[in-house]
């Protein structure tokens, strides 16, 4: 049952019904200022379990994250610390209402478990109407949070809650399918495995196993004991689901955002380094929806760091205070596009006016077959080179650079290819080498060791969308499979997701054509408490399921035709470094 504790100089009613228009009640914490009056709401709905600390469910990420960015754990108690959801105490005081909500099947609310599904957004939908209702509420709802608790935000803006008046997305992936599960066509395996890590182990149901919240002194995971059998039962088949959808069906479209549906002002915060989940929909939303008042922050580092940090809290606070509490704050007159540059050993921020940048001079590089180099200009003589259509593949590597060469944007690269057999996959690697050829890898969102950009297509999946393809960001339809015949080439425009990178003089730039993932090197003893493989370069955004990637049909040869008259070439967004 409810209850209401007075902590930390807030008022916390705990577990707080919300209930569904199918009558399952949702159970939700609510931390409010103690002084009575109206105020604003900072919401999230998910299934992390709301009565799980950060600490305890995701220990090496919250202590590197405190012990390299003091300023996190300064000024709370941070016993009210969660896994990618705002410390209310930081936000109390600024005079919010922070309300969690365990999402439907997860944490403290019963149910059936069924991510990002419509009746989860239709959830959220009624969760934000609540809350707009309350005696307490200014009715002004601001959504926020990073990952699952972005992701949501872009569905749910899509069913225009009258109560919703901002959001930040903190590194959101937005389209279930090209974002999510299926990087070119090809089947990511993150999904299936961060099923088992980090929702089964907090779904409601698992009684006193689930552990007890220190905070509330609630079970984290509900105060009923349910069996195995009957734990399943009340959870979909996550993994075999998204393999069975391989195409971009109704079952994805019901869990991607309808762009044209997305006005509410909005912040997007994209992770340059986090490739092959969230940046591509932070930079999409940014491009695409209907939104008259938005936008875009890019950074580096760990995946929730900088939500949390005083630079990304504080810019959170600017954006809320603008929309939620009407302040004239300078919010609204900001340039609409805020970088951090990457450069090997720093970040510089940088100010645009949009995105892509509007001073972006969108250069080729050329894949030349001798000496396997990336030049200015496309071969003079027709030449084929091939690799195991399962491998390592070829890397094309410019000449040292004359100067520093800023680059900034969406990339994408044009090749012919033909395989042995009906199908093959690409994967391409943008790297930079040092002279002596060494890699310049970033901390990414999850993986310490992540290359400057990447790519994905599946041959038969290269039919593109000829309304919303562009030179720097070919948009493919996913609606049908066109097999390759054997031996025959075929023209692939492979998008490329935007990166960051200024490249010192004498270093080089690099594309790698591959038939797997990355690998930086063979063995990193990096690993993350909440994921089950050791991270290689790719963190745990992997595309090894061999039901999705048979080797009699994806096992062959792949030949690059590297011809002059329709030359291979990856498209650079260089920038000028003066530009504001």
């Amino acid at each position: 049952m409810s209850h209401t504790t007075y902590q930390q100089g807030m008022r916390i009613d705990w577990d707080v019904p919300i209930t569904m228009d199918d009558g399952l009640v949702l159970r939700a914490d609510v931390f409010r200022p103690q002084e009575e009056g109206k105020y604003p709401v900072l919401m999230t709905y998910g299934p992390y379990a709301k009565g799980l600390a950060f600490q305890t469910g995701y220990p090496s990420a919250w202590n590197k994250m405190v012990s390299e960015h003091p300023d996190v754990p300064h000024g709370s108690s941070n016993i009210h610390q969660n896994w990618e959801v705002v410390d209310p105490e930081k936000w109390v005081p600024e005079g919010y209402i922070c309300i969690r909500v365990d999402s439907r099947g997860t944490g403290r609310s019963p149910g059936y478990v069924d991510h990002f599904s419509p009746r989860e957004t239709k959830d959220y939908y009624e969760c934000i109407e609540w809350a707009g209702q309350q005696d307490w509420s200014t009715g002004k709802v601001g959504l926020s949070g990073v990952s699952y608790f972005g992701i949501n935000q872009w569905h749910v803006a899509s069913l225009q809650p009258p109560h919703l008046a901002a959001m930040c997305v903190w590194e959101g992936s937005a389209d279930w399918y090209r974002d999510m599960t299926h990087h070119g066509g090809i089947l990511s395996t993150f999904w299936a495995n961060w099923y088992d890590m980090q929702v089964r182990t907090v779904q409601h149901g698992l009684g006193a196993r689930g552990g007890r919240s220190p905070t509330s002194g609630m079970l984290i995971c509900g105060d009923e004991m349910l069996s195995d059998a009957q734990l399943a039962a009340n959870r979909c088949d996550f993994g075999d689901e998204i393999l069975a959808h391989p195409l971009d069906d109704k079952y994805h479209k019901e869990r991607s955002p309808d762009w044209d549906k997305v006005t509410v002002p909005f912040l997007s915060a994209a992770n340059w380094g986090g490739q092959g989940l969230h940046p591509r929909g932070n930079f999409e939303a940014y491009m695409r929806a209907a939104s008259e008042h938005k936008w875009l922050e890019a950074h580096g580092l760990e995946h929730w760091t900088h939500f949390y940090t005083d630079y990304g809290r504080e810019l959170q606070l600017q954006f809320f205070n603008c929309f939620l509490k009407g302040e004239d704050n300078g919010w609204a007159n900001r340039k609409r596009v805020q970088l951090q540059m990457r450069h090997p050993d720093k970040f510089e921020e940088r100010f645009a006016e949009d995105w892509p940048l509007p001073e972006t001079d969108w250069q080729k590089l050329y894949l030349q077959p001798a000496a396997q180099i990336l030049a200015e200009r496309p071969p003079s003589q027709a030449a084929e080179t091939d690799f195991d259509a399962l491998g390592d593949g070829l890397t094309f590597v410019t000449e040292p650079l004359e100067q520093q060469t800023a680059i900034a944007g969406p990339m994408s690269a044009r090749l012919r290819v033909s395989s042995t057999t009906e199908d093959a996959d690409i994967f391409l690697v943008v790297r930079v080498f040092t002279p002596d050829l060494r890699e310049v890898v970033f901390a990414g969102a999850i993986d310490p060791h992540t290359p400057v950009a990447q790519g994905w297509l599946r041959a038969s999946h290269r039919k593109l969308d000829p309304v919303l393809s562009r030179p720097y960001r070919p948009y493919h339809t996913h609606d049908e499979v066109q097999p390759l015949e054997p031996g025959v080439p075929v023209d692939l425009d492979v998008e490329i997701w935007p990166t960051s990178i200024v490249i010192p003089k004498g270093y080089r730039l690099a594309l790698s054509v591959r038939g797997k993932d990355y690998i930086w090197q063979a063995s990193t003893g990096a690993r993350l408490s909440n994921f089950k493989n050791e991270l290689l370069g790719c963190g745990p955004f992997l595309h090894d399921d061999p039901r999705d990637r048979p080797e009699n049909v994806f096992g062959g040869t792949t030949t690059l035709h590297l011809d002059p008259n329709n030359p291979s070439f990856l498209m650079v967004p260089v920038i000028a470094e003066g530009a504001p």
